[in-house]
């Protein structure tokens, strides 16, 4: 449950930074985003899932 919080944290911290460092180039990525289609966010989404899936294998060993 710690590890769970603690990365919970780190996403909140890096989500945050972005904000916090750059809300005018936030704001455009998520209008960029919003007006794609499906097809490239689910692809982008499916290689993020993979990436994380892959450092926790990494990591966790």
């Amino acid at each position: 449950m710690n590890d769970l919080l603690t990365g919970l944290g780190v996403a909140l911290v890096l989500e945050g930074l972005l904000w916090a460092v750059a809300p005018d180039a936030a704001r455009r990525v998520v209008t960029d985003i919003a007006s794609r289609g499906n097809g490239p966010i689910q692809a982008g989404a499916l290689v993020a899932v993979a990436f994380g899936v892959f450092l926790v294998w990494l990591v966790r060993g």
